[in-house]
């Protein structure tokens, strides 16, 4: 496999976890107050990302396998837990 191949195969491993981390992160500009937020929308879109991307490689290392569904299952929980974090959702 060559340099290019490598660099494709890594980008569409951190895609899910890029998509919704965009998603949560815009998509909660849409719901939420108009409230002071506790971290600019780039710092929790990049919050988000490497978390997401520690998720899908945990997934990987555990399952054998990635694009299992559980991982993705994984994915959305622990992705949605830290925007609920970094928004203090609690205090709603």
């Amino acid at each position: 496999m060559g340099p290019l191949d490598v660099l494709f195969h890594a980008l569409n491993f951190m895609a899910p976890a890029a998509a919704l981390a965009a998603f949560l992160v815009l998509g909660g500009r849409f719901i939420r107050s108009k409230g002071a937020l506790a971290l600019s929308w780039k710092a929790q879109l990049a919050i988000n990302f490497i978390v997401g991307c520690a998720v899908l490689v945990a997934g990987l290392v555990v399952l054998g396998r990635d694009g299992k569904m559980l991982t993705y299952a994984a994915l959305v929980l622990a992705c949605a837990s830290c925007q609920w974090m970094l928004v203090r959702g609690w205090r709603s």
